[in-house]
Formats: structure tokens, sequence, C-alpha cells
């Protein structure tokens, strides 16, 4: 069954910087395959002084401009409607960007992204989000780099992105784990040699060493994922038993 291409409408400021990005990897491809089709709009096109101005000074005081809400409001009212659609403010204060997220957003028809700049965007704007989305505890100067994140993750769960969509099952984060260690040639390199289980041929022994790396890495390295992942039951069929790493056991010295 032919899936409809996922409409992406980006509101920047700065439409420019997507340029690069989008011809490059996995997204240019998928843009070359009608994946997705990708529009921009500039909320300067919708400012209605003769200056096209977009931002002002804060009400209350404070350092920095504000975002109108005006041109922002006028900019996502003029583009077509494709349902479902999401509505998304990049900014700080919004919730994290997650896998699970992108999951989510990867079923839409439409994903309209607002990428926010100067001290942000005026509260208003909140009225016409469906979403606020953050990629993480720090602050940027614009929004089209967590912009770029979130297309980029959201682009390759689509149909016909990644060649081989059954490797989306066995990534970082998939099974609520981070991935484990992966090698290739040579089997030595600098006297750091590719475990021997790996060379194996023994697929049962295979498994079951990434699974125990999958574990420890997760716990030495995220251990509020090892948390949340020892909470939540396994859905998954194919998922081995849970079983759980003591911090002295299931790693290997060749771990990357």
């Amino acid at each position: 069954m032919d899936v409809c291409p996922l409409r992406l409408d980006i509101v920047s400021l700065f439409p420019d910087f997507f340029t690069s990005p989008l011809q490059s990897g996995l997204m240019g491809k998928a843009l070359a395959r009608q994946v997705a089709e990708m529009h921009f709009t500039n909320p300067r096109d919708f400012a209605t002084d003769k200056h096209h101005k977009v931002d002002d000074e804060p009400y209350g005081g404070g350092v920095g401009m504000v975002m109108k809400p005006d041109p922002i409001f006028a900019a996502v009212e003029s583009l077509p409607c494709y349902g479902p659609r999401e509505i998304l403010l990049m900014t700080p204060q919004g919730q994290p960007m997650t896998q699970a997220l992108f999951w989510q957003l990867a079923q839409c028809r439409q994903l309209v992204v607002i990428c926010g700049h100067y001290e942000g965007v005026d509260e208003r704007v909140r009225y016409l989000v469906t979403r606020e989305v953050s990629l993480g505890d720090f602050v940027l100067t614009g929004g089209e780099i967590p912009a770029l994140a979130l297309l980029n993750g959201v682009l390759r769960l689509r149909p016909g992105t990644v060649a081989k969509p059954d490797s989306l099952k066995y990534e970082s984060f998939e099974a609520g784990l981070l991935d484990y260690p992966q090698y290739t040639r040579p089997p030595v390199f600098r006297d750091w040699a590719v475990p021997e289980v790996l060379l194996s041929g023994d697929h049962g022994a295979i498994q079951q060493w990434r699974w125990q790396q999958q574990q420890q890495r997760t716990r030495e390295r995220r251990p509020d994922l090892y948390r949340r992942w020892l909470a939540t039951p396994a859905d998954d069929p194919e998922q081995p038993a849970i079983d759980p790493v003591p911090p002295s056991q299931g790693g290997s010295s060749q771990t990357l």
C-alpha cells in the first residue's frame, strides 16, 4: 500500500539554514524519494509594518527581544492543513525529544515546526501549537538546530527512508536500552581485539552477549534509563527475559 508523503512545514526566519543538511544523507534521499515534502514559511513575510519587524521589547522590561505573535500566527494559518497534523514549537521549555516521540510524530500526515529566536516567542503563541519540544537542557541561538534534529529523527522512521527498516528495531532506545558495541574488520586493531564471541558464529551466544552489553552499557552510562527499563515489563516476544547485570559482571574489557 502506498504511503502519502509526510508534509513538513518549517516556519523560520532563516530557511536557508536547512539547505545543505536536507540535501545530504538519508534526509536528502528521503526527500528525493518523496517520502516527505518540505515547505518553508518565513514569518517576516507576514509582518505588517514597513520594516517587516518580527520582534519587539518584552513587556515588564528585561534584556533581549521577543518574537511577536501576529507574524507567527499569520504564517501558520496561511498553511494548508493535512490531517492528522501537529504544530510544534522548538523551545528549551518543551518536552525532551525521545525516540518514542519520534515514533508518534512519524505517524502524522503533516508536521508544522516553528523555530523561535531571540529571547523566545510571545507566550500567546502557545495557544497555536499542539506541542512544545526541546532538544535538551541548554539554550541555542534559535530553533533551527533542534528542528533539524527532530526532522532527522522522524524522517528515518517513515517507510521508504531506511533500506532495511527491520534494523530500526535494534537501535538504541528501541528496547529501552542503549545499543550494544559494534565491530567490523580488522579483527585486531592496535592491540584491541574484537570479542571472540562475535567471531564464533554461535548466534545464540552472540545474541546473549549483545543483550548483556546493552544492559551494562545502559546501567553505566544512563542509570536513569536503566532504572526505567527495569520497571517496564517487556512486551516484545523476541526480547530475552530481563536479566539485570550486576556491576561486576557481564562486561568485556574489549568494550569501546
